[in-house]
């Protein structure tokens, strides 16, 4: 009998006649499907020791677990501690979490000096031991960050692709990240004091941390024993001196009317301004990083950044746009930027000479189909938009060797990041 020979996709399959048309369609139609699977990389599976090393694993009060999980772009981790378990979502996320968990250890020794005691009278505190109650839900917390990394991870393109690529589900999730836009309430000059003593966000989403910062700033208020204790902290981590001076020193009015002020001379609109401040997952602080960086530039296409940033579904996104931001302030600084990529989520500059950059504060990026058509699209808008004629990457994270060798097949080159954050 007749035979044919079919080969594809690291498949080679002999078939008679007698087998049957159908089947003989069957395989031809799943050849370029097979194909399609062989052109992308799957999630990758990393350690916490192969990232963090073996003294970033663990600290005097903290663990972090296996696995880590790296879905998207980012790597995301599971903490456990002696004031509970946390998550964090990318690097500098967890960095932010493992200071804040010394911070408690720092309240929980203040709660036991003989100036505490005697300021406290009665009043027992007992620093991180209602983490139970604190995050009420913590199963919800993680749900609530790992939907936003993985819509998040579908579109580094268009602003306005993002309805057809994600539902809103996780804009208003119940997890302790999700309180942020009432995170001003309770936060006095107390609290901020003794937040900028143990170097630590004002304004975090960590409840346990909050609760503590609370419980020590009401016996601080009636016993003035924040100048008596010294309390030693490394440098903080997400605060410049500029910002945690405004977050720390001044009470929430006056930051919120400081950042008004900024979208103002940035020329915001004002129904943006409003999504922004609204947004639940901007926090104050957040919302004073993003201005702060912002107002340094203000170059044409910055005011427009405001509102991809105001779209943000998770505390994730926030993070990934005020970090951005940030990368642009430092690269302003050194060379000026001449303008922004407008209704981009991926922050893309350039500089005199036609070069143009996307900053990207991602963990780790993988050759995916999203990572392939946000490529294209950006560089082909930089070069149409912003006159760009070379295309550069600045990636705070890694990619992998896939990506590395697909990458300049699209048009770009990847060049490190000059501050390591």
């Amino acid at each position: 009998m007749t035979s044919i020979s079919i080969t594809g996709a690291r498949t080679r399959v002999v078939l008679r006649w007698g087998i049957g048309l159908t089947i003989v369609a069957a395989i031809v139609t799943s050849l370029p499907r097979l194909a399609a699977q062989d052109a992308y990389e799957p999630p990758p599976k990393f350690t916490t020791t192969a990232l963090l090393g073996p003294a970033g694993v663990k600290g005097p009060q903290y663990q972090v677990e296996e696995p880590v999980r790296t879905e998207q772009y980012f790597h995301e981790f599971t903490i456990t501690s002696t004031y509970g378990s946390f998550e964090a979502v990318g690097r500098t996320q967890l960095a932010a979490r493992i200071q804040e968990i010394g911070a408690l250890a720092a309240l929980d020794d203040v709660s036991k000096t003989e100036v505490f005691l005697s300021a406290a009278g009665q009043s027992v505190v007992n620093v991180g031991k209602g983490a139970a109650a604190a995050v009420k839900d913590p199963a919800a917390t993680v749900k609530g960050l790992g939907a936003g990394v993985k819509r998040f991870g579908v579109n580094l393109g268009r602003r306005t692709e993002r309805a057809t690529t994600a539902d809103s589900t996780s804009a208003g999730g119940g997890s302790a990240a999700g309180s942020a836009a009432s995170s001003v309430l309770g936060v006095n000059a107390a609290l901020r004091r003794w937040a900028q003593k143990v170097g630590v966000d004002p304004y975090t989403t960590n409840a346990v941390l909050r609760e503590a910062l609370n419980d020590i700033a009401k016996v601080d208020a009636a016993g003035s024993i924040a100048t008596k204790v010294v309390v030693p902290i490394p440098g903080v981590v997400g605060l410049t001196s500029t910002v945690g001076a405004i977050v720390w020193g001044k009470d929430p009015e006056e930051v919120r009317k400081l950042n008004e002020q900024t979208l103002r001379a940035l020329g915001v609109p004002e129904a943006v301004a409003k999504t922004l401040f609204s947004n639940q997952w901007f926090t104050l602080t957040y919302q004073t990083r993003l201005m702060t960086a912002l107002g340094a530039v203000n170059v044409p296409g910055v005011a427009d950044y405001v509102e991809s940033a105001a779209g943000a579904a998770s505390e994730r996104e926030a993070l990934f746009f005020v970090e951005s931001a940030e990368m642009l302030q430092e690269w302003h600084a050194r060379e000026r930027v001449l303008r922004v990529l407008t209704d981009s989520r991926a922050l893309v500059a350039t500089v005199a000479g036609g070069r143009a950059r996307a900053l990207l504060p991602l963990d780790w990026v993988r050759w995916t189909a999203e990572t392939q058509k946000a490529l294209l699209q950006v560089a082909a808008r930089a070069r149409q938009e912003l006159k760009a004629t070379r295309l550069e990457i600045v990636l705070t994270g890694r990619a992998s060797e896939r990506a590395l060798l697909e990458i300049p097949k699209v048009g770009w080159t990847v060049v490190p990041a000059e501050v390591k954050r």
